[in-house]
């Protein structure tokens, strides 16, 4: 694939995401906070959990943290567009093993766009369901990574279009089991133990293929990781916190992890090319 069309992708994604946050602020226009007196109110929204002032009056609860989500979809719409163009590719262009299996980037892409709609919900709603809902997104993008890691480092495993798709569905399965699990395991274990796993992956294959991986892109996602980690946890303190600013904690969370998570799946993606020499290295999508 060609800068060009990663270009072109990009500005597709960026025109998608757009009118994804103009449909999301025509429902934040015409519906008020009515629609979710029905559903059950979170216990983060009973203890104030995030320093965003809730306007239980409007549809948006929390408008920054839920517009902030839109960096998810965006990036879950030029992953799926890679997927995309990945499956009009003819099979001898491909380079690397993401390319040749389109439908496991169709699933992170997927769970990117169903993180940013999920988070969205919850802070839009500030419900139970809500909360539910974002947190298993949250688990389903790790364990699409991991997937992705998985593949990766047992790289002599050829798969069939057969096989991929029950790749795909088993993933599938196991983050539709953590629904189950979450509420019986503390997120502030299960997600660290999730970004460890995930890390561990990157630079297992790191080691098996340092010639053709980028080791910055693991350390750009572990660092945005733990800045984002030290500025939620900010947030959830009330340090520096302005409840009515457009600038929020959390949304800056929502934006550097989605960062994050878009280097770990780059580092799968991006394979170097002529790496005799760091002066001639480039790099291909």
């Amino acid at each position: 694939m060609t800068t060009i069309n990663v270009y072109a992708l990009l500005t597709r994604a960026l025109l998608l995401t757009l009118v994804v946050g103009l449909l999301w602020g025509v429902l934040d226009w015409l519906l008020n906070g009515a629609v979710w007196q029905t559903m059950p109110v979170s216990q983060s929204a009973k203890v104030v959990e995030y320093c965003e002032h809730n306007h239980v009056h409007r549809f948006f609860h929390q408008p920054s943290n839920t517009y902030s989500n839109l960096a998810y979809v965006f990036f879950g719409l030029f992953i799926l567009l890679l997927a995309q163009a990945d499956s009009h590719q003819p099979g001898q262009a491909r380079l690397n093993r993401l390319e040749q299996f389109p439908m496991l980037s169709v699933l992170v892409g997927g769970c990117f766009v169903y993180l940013g709609v999920g988070s969205a919900f919850f802070h839009a709603s500030l419900t139970t369901t809500g909360q539910r809902v974002d947190m298993n997104a949250t688990y389903g993008l790790m364990l699409a990574l991991i997937s992705v890691a998985v593949y990766h480092i047992f790289h002599t495993i050829r798969l069939t279009p057969r096989r991929q798709l029950i790749w795909v569905l088993i993933v599938l399965v196991v983050i539709a089991y953590f629904w189950l699990l979450a509420p019986h395991l503390p997120s502030s274990r299960l997600l660290p133990a999730l970004i460890l796993v995930l890390t561990l992956g990157m630079l297992i294959n790191y080691v098996q293929f340092r010639r053709y991986r980028l080791l910055g892109l693991v350390i750009a996602s572990v660092v945005l990781t733990f800045v984002a980690i030290k500025i939620r946890t900010m947030d959830v303190r009330k340090i520096n916190c302005d409840p009515y600013s457009i600038l929020q904690g959390h949304a800056i969370w929502h934006l550097l992890t989605a960062l994050s998570s878009f280097c770990a799946y780059l580092f799968f993606r991006i394979t170097t090319l002529n790496t005799e020499s760091r002066r001639t290295r480039r790099f291909k999508i």
